[in-house]
């Protein structure tokens, strides 16, 4: 019987593999459709933040926001962007 070496490589490929998969298939199932805009309170809930917190992410540039009349506005995508550019690799 022959040994397959899996490296750290693989497994993280794996993962992202199968986080799509399952994403492709909660979407599927359950119609589900993330909206393009978000509001604050929508936002903190998603990332589990205060309101001080979302508002220092504005503030520094951290997050981008669209501000309509007094309601602001946040792309899910650029909220997606910059959840992955600020991504931390562990090494092992």
């Amino acid at each position: 019987m022959a040994a397959t070496i899996i490296t750290t490589e693989d497994l993280q490929e794996f993962r992202h593999e199968l986080l799509n998969d399952i994403k492709i298939l909660f979407d599927t199932q359950t119609g589900f459709k993330q909206k393009k805009w978000l509001k604050s309170p929508e936002v903190r809930e998603l990332l589990s933040i205060s309101p001080g917190t979302l508002q220092n992410l504005r503030i520094n540039g951290t997050l981008p926001y669209t501000k309509v009349g007094g309601v602001i506005y946040y792309d899910y995508e650029e909220i997606v962007k910059v959840m992955e550019e600020n991504r931390i690799h562990n090494k092992f």
